[in-house]
């Protein structure tokens, strides 16, 4: 499936397959190390491509035979935006492998992060089911514009862009390719 580029933008290809598989498994590396003594993490997908990404993070660190619980959450709402949105977005609910989070290992795992008002909400979520020892976020595309203070303790990639630039992480799963696409204003 082909994304339709917006008219008055052009696209640009940031990454294809193999740099995105790379990066992923990066990041993998990356949690490992800081993790490699806990007896095991939670991961925790936002929908929709965060899920397909932490699924990806989670079978690269049980090659390395760490014990990883996966779940997802939907952010729709918890978002501060639903009331200046033009329709309503499809809620899927969020699934968390276990009712409370208390003492647990959490990283919430997004494509890209952009003002931080997702994770925000992702935040809301993970305490509503107890007080982790810790949360992360690691995302695939770190894109700048923060309007939160809010940074991934994991990126694998910075992209330059401007406010009204969209960055896609595209992935076979969802869009029957795997790559990263900026459409950047003319």
């Amino acid at each position: 499936m082909e994304s339709k580029i917006p008219e008055g933008y052009e696209e640009e290809v940031l990454l294809g397959a193999s740099e995105l598989s790379d990066l992923i498994k990066e990041i993998a590396g990356e949690i490992f190390s800081r993790h490699s003594n806990d007896k095991r993490m939670i991961l925790l997908g936002i929908r929709t491509r965060g899920i397909y990404i932490a699924e990806r993070i989670k079978n690269s660190l049980e090659a390395k035979e760490a014990e990883i619980s996966i779940g997802t959450i939907d952010v729709t709402f918890y978002r501060d935006d639903l009331a200046h949105r033009h329709h309503w977005p499809q809620v899927q609910g969020s699934k968390i492998p276990m009712n409370d989070l208390t003492g647990e290992q959490v990283i919430i795992v997004d494509d890209v992060i952009f003002t931080g008002r997702t994770t925000r909400a992702a935040l809301d979520i993970v305490f509503d089911y107890g007080r982790p020892a810790g949360v992360e976020l690691a995302v695939l595309v770190d894109r700048g514009h923060r309007e939160l203070p809010i940074q991934p303790d994991y990126a694998g990639f910075r992209v330059e862009t401007e406010r009204e630039d969209a960055v896609l992480v595209e992935l076979k799963e969802v869009d029957g390719v795997d790559r990263v696409i900026i459409w950047r204003k003319k």
